[in-house]
Protein backbone atom coordinates (compact mmCIF):
# COMPACT_ATOMS: atom_id res chain seq x y z
CA UNK A 1 0.00 0.00 0.00
CA UNK A 2 1.37 3.34 -1.09
CA UNK A 3 -0.25 6.87 0.25
CA UNK A 4 0.63 10.22 -1.96
CA UNK A 5 0.40 13.25 -0.14
CA UNK A 6 0.88 16.11 -2.77
CA UNK A 7 1.67 20.16 -0.97
CA UNK A 8 2.77 23.22 -2.56
CA UNK A 9 0.22 24.30 -4.57
CA UNK A 10 -0.92 28.25 -4.13
CA UNK A 11 -1.89 31.22 -5.61
CA UNK A 12 0.88 32.91 -8.55
CA UNK A 13 1.02 35.60 -10.72
CA UNK A 14 2.02 34.81 -14.11
CA UNK A 15 6.01 34.18 -14.72
CA UNK A 16 5.99 32.75 -11.38
CA UNK A 17 7.47 29.73 -10.07
CA UNK A 18 6.30 26.86 -7.54
CA UNK A 19 7.62 23.57 -6.75
CA UNK A 20 5.36 20.64 -5.56
CA UNK A 21 5.67 18.08 -3.83
CA UNK A 22 4.84 14.27 -3.71
CA UNK A 23 5.41 12.10 -0.58
CA UNK A 24 4.62 8.93 -0.56
CA UNK A 25 4.63 6.08 2.82
CA UNK A 26 5.95 2.99 2.21
CA UNK A 27 9.15 1.31 2.37
CA UNK A 28 8.81 0.78 -1.27
CA UNK A 29 8.91 4.01 -2.85
CA UNK A 30 11.77 3.20 -5.30
CA UNK A 31 9.64 0.30 -6.71
CA UNK A 32 6.82 2.74 -8.86
CA UNK A 33 7.15 5.06 -11.21
CA UNK A 34 5.64 8.41 -10.21
CA UNK A 35 3.10 10.61 -12.96
CA UNK A 36 1.79 14.08 -12.46
CA UNK A 37 -1.28 14.96 -13.86
CA UNK A 38 -3.58 17.96 -13.63
CA UNK A 39 -7.27 19.01 -14.36
CA UNK A 40 -8.41 22.22 -15.01
CA UNK A 41 -11.99 23.31 -14.32
CA UNK A 42 -14.17 21.71 -17.19
CA UNK A 43 -11.44 19.82 -19.01
CA UNK A 44 -10.11 16.31 -18.79
CA UNK A 45 -7.05 15.54 -16.62
CA UNK A 46 -4.21 15.67 -18.83
CA UNK A 47 -0.36 14.19 -18.17
CA UNK A 48 2.01 16.60 -17.16
CA UNK A 49 5.13 14.61 -16.48
CA UNK A 50 7.03 11.31 -15.43
CA UNK A 51 9.78 10.05 -13.79
CA UNK A 52 11.13 6.61 -13.39
CA UNK A 53 11.86 4.36 -10.16
CA UNK A 54 15.67 5.70 -10.68
CA UNK A 55 15.11 8.67 -11.29
CA UNK A 56 16.90 8.56 -14.37
CA UNK A 57 14.33 8.89 -17.11
CA UNK A 58 11.67 11.44 -17.23
CA UNK A 59 8.94 12.35 -19.55
CA UNK A 60 7.67 16.16 -20.27
CA UNK A 61 4.35 17.01 -21.50
CA UNK A 62 4.60 19.33 -24.15
CA UNK A 63 2.74 21.79 -22.26
CA UNK A 64 5.63 21.20 -20.01
CA UNK A 65 9.07 20.94 -21.48
CA UNK A 66 10.98 24.18 -21.02
CA UNK A 67 9.26 24.87 -18.15
CA UNK A 68 8.86 22.20 -15.52
CA UNK A 69 11.68 19.52 -14.35
CA UNK A 70 10.65 16.62 -12.21
CA UNK A 71 12.94 14.48 -9.79
CA UNK A 72 12.78 12.59 -6.92
CA UNK A 73 14.80 11.75 -4.13
CA UNK A 74 13.80 8.18 -3.11
CA UNK A 75 15.56 8.79 0.48
CA UNK A 76 13.17 10.55 1.13
CA UNK A 77 10.51 9.07 -0.68
CA UNK A 78 9.85 12.32 -2.24
CA UNK A 79 8.87 13.11 -6.15
CA UNK A 80 9.01 17.29 -7.13
CA UNK A 81 7.25 19.01 -9.92
CA UNK A 82 10.19 22.22 -10.33
CA UNK A 83 7.27 24.77 -12.48
CA UNK A 84 8.45 27.78 -13.32
CA UNK A 85 7.65 30.85 -16.03
CA UNK A 86 3.55 29.61 -15.12
CA UNK A 87 0.52 30.73 -17.69
CA UNK A 88 -2.87 31.53 -16.29
CA UNK A 89 -3.69 28.25 -18.22
CA UNK A 90 -1.50 26.02 -15.58
CA UNK A 91 -4.38 26.68 -13.22
CA UNK A 92 -5.37 23.53 -11.80
CA UNK A 93 -5.27 20.73 -9.28
CA UNK A 94 -2.16 18.99 -9.81
CA UNK A 95 -2.08 14.94 -8.34
CA UNK A 96 0.23 12.45 -8.39
CA UNK A 97 0.15 9.09 -8.71
CA UNK A 98 1.83 5.76 -8.87
CA UNK A 99 2.34 2.95 -10.53
CA UNK A 100 4.79 0.14 -10.25
CA UNK A 101 7.29 -0.95 -12.85
CA UNK A 102 8.93 1.05 -15.82
CA UNK A 103 7.71 4.36 -16.36
CA UNK A 104 5.85 4.79 -19.46
CA UNK A 105 4.83 8.54 -20.51
CA UNK A 106 1.21 8.30 -21.96
CA UNK A 107 -0.53 6.16 -19.29
CA UNK A 108 -3.09 6.99 -16.64
CA UNK A 109 -3.81 3.78 -14.93
CA UNK A 110 -2.27 4.01 -11.96
CA UNK A 111 -2.16 1.90 -8.69
CA UNK A 112 -2.18 4.88 -6.64
CA UNK A 113 -3.87 8.45 -6.58
CA UNK A 114 -3.01 11.63 -4.33
CA UNK A 115 -6.02 13.99 -3.47
CA UNK A 116 -4.20 16.91 -5.82
CA UNK A 117 -2.98 20.09 -4.76
CA UNK A 118 -4.26 23.10 -6.25
CA UNK A 119 -2.23 25.62 -8.40
CA UNK A 120 -3.55 29.08 -9.66
CA UNK A 121 -1.88 31.59 -11.85
CA UNK A 122 -3.34 34.96 -11.67
CA UNK A 123 -3.07 36.85 -14.92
Amino acid sequence: QVQLVESGGGLVQTGGSLRLSCAASGRTFSSYSIYWFRQAPGKERESVAAISRSGGGTYLADTAKGRFTISRDNAKNTVYLQMNSLKPEDTAVYYCGARSGSVAPIRDDMEYWGKGTLVTVSS
